[in-house]
């Protein structure tokens, strides 16, 4: 993927619109429908509604599907993707946030003059 993919970009309206379509998604990340829906049923993403009660996929739901995706097509059993792709996703959320309170936090030198 190319960071012109929109899968790629991160920001903070990943679960807000632009959604898109199940057709939309599926060709994104190379994938039928049926694979989407199967992800659905595994409850790994729940699709966003329209208004028009469509299923929509954003930009942090395509990402998770695409890693189902690759593991999927290395070999990976399908009842262990979901864990997989969680867990990966749990630790990279985690990292994140650590890394920002690191940058927040002042420098403390180790002399202290006490």
């Amino acid at each position: 993927m190319s960071s012109s993919n929109p899968i790629d970009r991160r920001d903070a309206f990943d679960d807000d619109y632009p959604a898109y379509t199940m057709g939309r998604a599926a060709e994104m990340i190379g994938a039928t429908p049926g694979f989407l829906r199967a992800l659905g049923e595994a409850r790994l993403i729940t699709p966003l509604r329209s208004e028009g009660g469509h299923r929509r996929y954003s930009r942090y739901q395509l990402r998770v599907a695409q890693r189902a995706r690759e593991l999927i097509d290395q070999g990976t059993p399908v009842e262990a993707v979901c864990r997989v792709v969680i867990l990966e996703d749990q630790l990279g959320e985690a990292l994140r946030i650590n890394e920002e309170l690191r940058k927040e936090r002042p420098e403390h030198g180790r002399d202290t003059d006490t």
